[in-house]
């Protein structure tokens, strides 16, 4: 590995990547438009799961934004609702770690690389993940829309935590995820792997598409560096 392409920043995504999501968003995602009157079995209904599974990965108010554009207080309502789903579901079901993704933080520790998470859940939502699956020490960072900028697919996120890392080279980025908004934020932030996954939300074909430089089994499989043997 040159250099230029030494990795001292991970970028990782959460559900469907380090966290099995068990179709935990689903289901919150089919009682936020419930709450609406948008029902199970309804053209509306069917319309709407679509556009909510394309934009897998994505900030969750502005999926909900893009699905009633002329609403915003049914856009807000929607995603309140979607959070205390989401909350529930996870107190109902529990969270699981992807399995090797455990392993993989502290792969990447052991390494000297800094690891982000970054999601489209809310804060709220991004604590209640952290606090059950008690990672807060296996990560250096977690940042999600409210932290400021765009969320995904726009590389802002990305770029935050390089800032707050003093990353020297964008090419030292690493951002992993399986959705097509991971792999266009990874881009888009100049990283120079930009690894998607199969364990979640979107199939390889797609993730090529835009623009992974890997695509893998699973966050198990991210081709990053292992600790330097002691001299």
């Amino acid at each position: 590995m040159t250099e230029a392409e030494r990795i001292t920043l991970a970028c990782l995504d959460l559900a469907g990547t380090t966290v099995s999501d068990s179709d935990l968003a689903e289901t919150a995602f089919n009682e936020a438009l419930g709450s609406l009157g948008i029902v199970a079995g309804t053209a509306a209904h069917d319309r709407a799961m679509a556009h909510i599974r394309e934009s897998r990965g994505h900030s969750k108010i502005e999926v909900f934004r893009r699905l009633f554009p002329a609403d915003e207080a049914r856009a807000r309502a929607a995603n309140l609702s979607f959070e205390q789903s989401y909350d529930a579901a996870v107190d109902r079901f529990g969270l699981t770690p992807v399995p090797g993704a455990e392993s993989t933080l502290e792969r990447l520790a052991g390494a000297g690389v800094r690891v982000c998470v970054i999601t489209g859940l809310s804060r709220r939502n991004l604590g209640r993940v952290l606090d059950t699956l008690d990672w807060w020490d296996r990560v250096d960072l977690a940042l999600c829309p409210e932290d400021g900028g765009r969320g995904r697919p726009w590389p802002d996120l990305v770029l935050t935590a390089a800032l707050k890392f003093r990353v020297d080279d964008v090419r030292h980025i690493a951002v992993c995820g399986d959705t097509a908004a991971d792999m266009l934020a990874g881009r888009r932030a100049g990283a120079s792997l930009v690894v998607g996954v199969l364990t979640g939300a979107h199939p390889r074909d797609l993730l090529h598409q835009a623009g992974a430089t890997h695509v893998v089994d699973s966050i198990a499989d991210l081709p990053l560096p292992t600790p330097a043997l002691p001299h």
